[in-house]
């Protein structure tokens, strides 16, 4: 009778405890405790009392079997799941009913293996002496399950005697990956939370399977499926082996705009770096959804709109909604246009003293009368506060005020220009170069400790990082200093390969077929300098060279090279001999500033002039042999364009001169100029695409009283003069048709270049040039020839008239490489000059 009252008890105070964990969901009625979630079978009085001195317990999912699949449960929660048997007269009691009579006279721990007993008993919430009080209790078991440490806790009461019985979750012996191909495993591990020699618990696969997930999603991978898998091993250890399917990219199937009237849903696509699928990206990622890329679409269409003079442009909204096949999305940008401003009037208003605002009208970019531009807005700023700099103020401040009227449409611009805080560089702090060294970036620098804080320079030297081609990522972030006129550069670098081992293809009308294999490593050792080995084998010139550049010689201002070379040339085709070059050369160059350089060179070169053909030129036949060419030359070069790669705006010109005499077969002195001034369109066109570049250059060679070597001497066509062979325009030999070249060259190109009315992701441009060229002096100076029949010099075809070339051409940037063609039908020629309609030219490296 006793016992039952008791069970009935200890019934009534289990049935009170409020929800937990799932080790007290619910009391079962014969000692059998549900799955979390279960209602309880049985929980009248009538239902059999369990035996006494039974046990209360809760317990995670058990670790699965070798290879087996997660529990659902875990994989979709890391929910707790509660052992079944467990005898009505364990604790805990619950909370809120009377003590369970009796006092606590020691703790027994067991089933610990690595974890120390004295580390459990610090997270209980009970000690000997204390009473067996079931809130107490059951807040010592939440806090056990709370560590992570255990999969299965549970509280006995054996007399007097408090048993905590444990097991312990698994240690990780690795974290392995299956499946994946498009994100390696470093970028996987880099999310992952469990880690070798942790603790395993499912909910922590279960968290780490999701931020895979998220990773693959932002691959634009959302059909990507991850099966966490365990591996048992010995002493309780398990492998944890992410098991990924992958499945293909999810892409952008629709790509539409509500609300565009002023700009076509083409041109708008255009804008914006998404794209739609379609057959040609199939090597490209620009189809694949992104989240991240839409934000940035939207920042690119304010741009746009902003840059197009709508002042009042806003981005309402952007939607992607999934297909039902998870395979592509329906992209949908919600804009509202506005109206299109125009500029009413335009000002300076300076408060520097010395500054007039008159003097500062000239860096003004755009004029009353103008579409408002907000680029050209920021640009003007730009121009304003380097001018001011330029004359002695370190700290100055532009701000554009912008005034806008909504009825005329128009707006009021006064770039306000003032004295900027007084913030210095405190120091410049470097991280993430895990190779390259300090040294190196630091030379890059365009400012220093201790100098004024100076925007410009920081973005200057932000781009000459980026330039070197050593690191994937560059940002130099300001923070404040030790002081409020201190801060701090942060700079970040992200390390990329820089080595090269490439294999190359193509064709080329002016080689022929080519193969181009070559080892290169651009940051040799973390120190910048640049070394490879390159060879190019081809139908008409062969070559392998060898050089090496150190970009800071002996930590100074100077570039150093070096260079081994043997060229091997076939100009059968137009001269009827084969020239073989092999030498090395010295060269040293040195900056001025950002826009000045000059080069010095010293070469040593053995020249071969063989395999002359029968019936070749009397010319080419006397120089036949071997010689020997050691000279000095230097180039200064004055270089303001807006991009080394792909220039748009600005000009480089270029002045060389070569002496040769310092020992060898060759003497002579040769001057060469050339440059190209880039005039941009976007005024008149609205777009970028469009430009034109003048390029022009002459060349004359003094050969000091002593013939010069043909090989020596200038030559016209293929790539400075578009429409005639490799040196197929100038004098030639009326007999023999050879090219003979010539002592004086002067060249002009004007070119237009233009977008195709065509999707940018095609990556086509086109062009159309007109090529003018001049080649003569190809008489020897003497007139005298002892070796020719009679002594008397056979004649020479010099036509002193220019040689024209026109036509156009289109640019393809493909994937394997740039594929260029050019059609030139117009072309004003000579006797004996060699046309070529048509010129190609592809080449890539892998």
């Amino acid at each position: 009778m006793i016992r039952i009252r008791a069970a009935l008890l200890a019934l009534a105070c289990l049935m009170a405890i409020p929800a937990g964990p799932a080790a007290f969901a619910q009391l079962p009625s014969a000692g059998q405790l549900p799955s979390a979630g279960q209602p309880a079978a049985g929980t009248g009085a009538d239902q059999p009392a369990g035996p006494p001195g039974g046990a209360a317990s809760a317990q995670a999912a058990p670790v699965p079997a070798a290879r087996s699949n997660l529990p659902p449960e875990a994989q979709r929660a890391g929910a707790v799941r509660t052992r079944n048997a467990v005898p009505l007269g364990s604790v805990p009691i619950g909370r809120g009913s009377a003590p369970a009579p009796g006092t606590i006279q020691s703790i027994q721990v067991t089933g610990n293996q690595r974890i120390e007993t004295g580390t459990i008993l610090s997270y209980m919430l009970v000690s000997p002496g204390d009473p067996f009080d079931p809130d107490r209790l059951d807040r010592s078991l939440k806090t056990l399950y709370a560590t992570g440490l255990f999969q299965d806790v549970s509280l006995q009461r054996q007399g007097d005697v408090l048993v905590v019985k444990v097991v312990e979750n698994p240690i990780i012996n690795r974290v392995a990956f299956e499946g994946n191909h498009k994100l390696n495993d470093d970028q996987l591990r880099a999310v992952v939370q469990l880690r070798a020699r942790g603790v395993y618990t499912p909910a922590a696969a279960e968290q780490d399977r999701q931020r895979m997930l998220e990773l693959y999603a932002r691959r634009g991978r959302y059909d990507t499926r991850i099966d966490p898998q365990i591996i048992r091993l010995d002493q309780n250890r398990v492998d944890v082996v992410y098991e990924i399917t992958e499945g293909p990219a999810t892409l952008n199937a629709r790509i539409a705009f509500v609300g565009n009237q002023a700009f076509s849903e083409s041109r708008l696509q255009d804008v914006i770096n998404s794209r739609e699928s379609a057959w040609w990206r199939l090597l490209s990622t620009s189809d694949e959804y992104d989240p991240e890329k839409i934000n940035f679409d939207k920042e690119l269409l304010r741009r746009f709109y902003l840059k197009e003079g709508y002042a009042d442009f806003q981005v309402k909204d952007a939607t992607a909604e999934l297909s039902t096949d998870r395979k592509s999305f329906f992209i949908t940008f919600t804009i509202s246009e506005g109206e299109r401003y125009k500029v009413s009037k335009v000002s300076v208003d300076s408060h520097l003293p010395k500054v007039p605002s008159d003097s500062l009208t000239p860096s003004l970019l755009f004029e009353a009368g103008d579409w408002y531009d907000g680029d050209l807005v920021g640009r003007t700023a730009d121009a304003l506060t380097s001018e001011v700099r330029n004359r002695g103020f370190a700290f100055v401040q532009v701000t554009p005020r912008i005034d806008r009227d909504p009825e005329k449409h128009t707006v009021n611009i006064v770039f306000e220009v003032g004295e900027g805080p007084r913030v210095y560089v405190e120091r410049i702090d470097i991280s993430g170069n895990t190779r390259t060294e300090d040294k190196v970036i630091r030379r890059e620098f365009r400012i220093a400790e201790g100098d004024a804080f100076n925007e410009d320079a920081v973005r200057l030297s932000r781009q000459r990082l980026t330039d070197l081609g050593y690191f994937s990522n560059v940002t130099v972030q300001p923070t404040p200093g030790s002081a409020a006129d201190r801060t701090i550069l942060n700079t970040t670098v992200q390390e990329k390969p820089t080595g090269e081992l490439s294999f190359g293809g193509g064709y080329s009308t002016d080689v022929g077929f080519l193969l181009d294999v070559g080892l290169r490593e651009r940051n040799l050792v973390g120190t910048g300098i640049s070394a490879g080995i390159n060879g190019v084998l081809a139908q008409r010139q062969s070559s392998i060279n060898l050089n090496v550049t150190d970009p800071y010689f002996l930590d100074r201002n100077l570039v150093a090279t070096g260079n081994a070379f043997l060229v091997q040339t076939n100009n059968i085709s137009v001269s009827q001999y084969q020239e073989k070059r092999v030498g090395f050369s010295l060269g040293m160059g040195y900056a001025f500033n950002e826009h000045l350089k000059q080069n010095w060179t010293y070469t040593l070169v053995g020249r071969t002039v063989y395999d002359v053909q029968p019936g070749a030129s009397f010319y080419i036949v006397d120089q036949q042999g071997y010689t020997v060419l050691s000279g000095i030359g230097q180039v200064f070069t004055i270089d303001y364009r807006d991009s080394v790669i792909d220039p748009h705006t600005g000009f480089v010109v270029r002045g060389g001169a070569d002496y040769a005499g310092i020992g060898g077969n060759a003497k002579f002195f040769r001057v060469r100029t050339d440059g190209t001034y880039y005039v941009p369109l976007d005024r008149f066109s609205g777009n970028s695409d469009w430009g034109v570049a003048v390029s022009a250059g002459a060349g004359y060679l003094f050969n000091l009283g002593q013939q010069e070597q043909i090989i020596d001497r200038f030559f016209m066509g293929g790539d400075n003069l578009r429409g005639f062979e490799v040196g197929g325009a100038g004098p030639h030999d009326p007999v023999s048709g050879d090219s003979l070249g010539g002592r004086l060259l002067v060249t002009q190109s004007t070119e237009l270049r233009f977008p195709l009315p065509v999707s940018k992701d095609l990556g086509l441009t086109g062009r159309a040039f007109v090529d003018v060229g001049r080649l003569i002096d190809a008489n020897f100076e003497s007139n005298s020839c002892p070796t020719a029949s009679g002594g008397v010099c056979p004649p020479i075809f010099a036509s002193p008239a220019f040689r024209v070339g026109a036509g156009f051409g289109v640019s393809w940037q493909t994937p394997f490489g740039l594929i260029n063609l050019d059609l030139t039908p117009f072309v004003v020629k000579q006797a004996h000059d060699q046309t070529q309609v048509f010129r190609f030219g592809f080449g890539t490296r892998f």
